[in-house]
């Protein structure tokens, strides 16, 4: 009997072992799988169970949360929603999340680990942190005077700030409201569908996830580059291109849309925008030479966040000359997104040092206290100091005296460089109106505000396209918004 009782016992603790080895299989090696499981609602569920934390600008929260009283509780809200959506992004229960939403989801959530008191508390106590807030580096007054002033037309505006590479304005028009997306059901659904549908992309960002063939403005970083090459020594100077300038090794003549053009000078070329003389010059300094200029600005770089992913800015590597030729003009397949376009402004008016560019000053918990910095770094020598000296001369004649004078502003020293860069079939489709410019109060140490404008104007007459007419008055306001802060 005893010997029964010892067997019964034996294959009891043998199932408590199994029982307790089960457990652990569950509770230890397959923890994360069933916790990833989309089949499991209770990660879920704990996520919108609390209020998101909020993204700022100028230190006024810019998001907000509503409890709706559904199993999946908290729904993201914006205040004014279509202004800030290509900052913020969308945090949607449906959709997910994008930009500054995405990259920063685990500080708003209160999953990041930097949130918990303790190392390894959120491990321990399969918790979450209140929801921490997203401090950015935009000014209101800046993003709001370039949303004003692209209106109802498809376009973008950057604004860099020179000295730190802070992005001060980040605008993309027709733009959308991201709280349509932040809950459940079919309303949510059929704007998902109607906004993806729409003919005007209104989820594009169009400032940083678009590129456009830069044109005219393209030609400061082929004056870079053939100033550092010493392919020109002297920007007043005559240069050497002929007239008519046909490309390499074709029988094309590229035109000019200025007069003067002949032999003209570096500088007179980018004052009224030849195409022949920079086109010449690209050549003159060689595919590996504006390969290496057009990269120290930042094209061809696939890894630039801001922090969200900004779309490669392209200069191809391998070209014949007379590709090499429209490429020096911004043409060809050489395409720039806003901000590029922005970042080479700025390390004009920085002296030629460009710093990496930032959309967010800081991260903070719930209650303020800060959990990291973005400090400001350099990204890449731009050019040599003297040419950024001599460029910067260059930017104020376009202003002054030049295709950018709707730029100019009383009691500032402005430079500008216009750009109307065509595109389709036989360059059929209306060109793109582009200004990229800097602004320097009267007495202060160093320029306030770099900036990029693209204007997509389909209801225009081709003929008023430009992007002294179309986009400059836009860069004014921007600039004028960031002197007056």
């Amino acid at each position: 009997m005893i010997r029964y009782i010892r067997h019964a016992a034996a294959f009891c603790l043998l199932l408590l072992v199994a029982l307790l080895a089960n457990a652990a299989r569950v509770q230890v090696f397959e923890a994360d799988a069933l916790d990833d499981n989309p089949a499991n609602r209770r990660n879920t569920i704990a996520r919108y169970d609390q209020a998101r934390g909020n993204i700022l600008v100028d230190g006024r929260p810019v998001t907000g949360s509503k409890n709706t009283g559904e199993q999946l509780a908290y729904e993201r809200t914006y205040r004014y929603g279509p202004l800030y959506a290509p900052v913020t992004g969308y945090a949607s229960q449906t959709y997910g999340t994008t930009l500054i939403e995405n990259a920063e989801d685990g500080i708003l959530a209160g999953t990041d680990p930097l949130l918990a008191p303790l190392p390894l508390w959120g491990e321990v106590s399969r918790t979450q942190q209140p929801g921490g807030d997203v401090v950015t580096t935009v000014r209101d007054g800046m993003q709001r005077a370039a949303y004003e002033g692209l209106g109802n037309r498809r376009g973008a505006v950057a604004a860099v700030e020179p000295a730190t590479g802070r992005i001060l304005a980040l605008v993309s028009t027709p733009s959308y409201d991201p709280e349509r997306l932040s809950g459940t059901g079919s309303s949510v659904t059929d704007a998902w569908r109607e906004l993806n549908d729409a003919e005007s992309r209104p989820m594009l960002n169009r400032a940083i996830r678009q590129t456009y063939p830069p044109g005219s403005t393209f030609k400061i970083v082929t004056a870079a580059a053939a100033l550092d090459a010493e392919v020109v020594t002297d920007p007043d100077e005559e240069t050497d291109t002929p007239s008519p300038y046909v490309l390499p090794g074709t029988s094309t003549v590229l035109p000019n849309e200025s007069r003067g053009c002949e032999k003209a000078s570096l500088a007179d070329a980018i004052r009224v925008s030849c195409n022949t003389v920079m086109a010449h010059l690209g050549v003159e300094v060689g595919l590996d030479g504006m390969v290496d200029a057009a990269e120290r600005f930042g094209f061809n770089d696939t890894g630039l966040k801001i922090p969200s992913g900004v779309a490669k800015s392209n200069f191809d590597t391998e070209m014949s000359d007379d590709q090499l030729a429209q490429s020096s003009i911004g043409q060809f397949d050489t395409t720039a997104t806003p901000l590029q376009m922005a970042m080479v402004a700025a390390a004009v008016a920085n002296g030629g040092e460009l710093m990496y560019p930032h959309l967010v000053e800081r991260t903070t918990k719930h209650d303020g206290a800060t959990v990291r910095t973005t400090g400001s770094t350099s990204y890449h020598r731009a050019m040599n100091p003297m040419t950024a000296t001599q460029l910067r001369q260059m930017m104020v004649d376009v202003v002054q005296d030049g295709t950018g004078t709707n730029a100019a502003i009383d009691g500032a020293t402005v430079g500008g460089k216009t750009g109307t860069a065509q595109h389709g079939v036989d360059n059929s489709d209306l060109p793109y109106a582009w200004f990229i410019s800097w602004a320097q109060a009267d007495g202060a140490a160093r320029p306030a505000v770099a900036v990029a404008v693209v204007v997509e104007d389909a209801e225009a007459d081709r003929a008023d396209i430009s992007g002294g007419g179309s986009a400059a008055p836009i860069a004014r306001a921007v600039m004028e918004a960031a002197l007056e802060d």
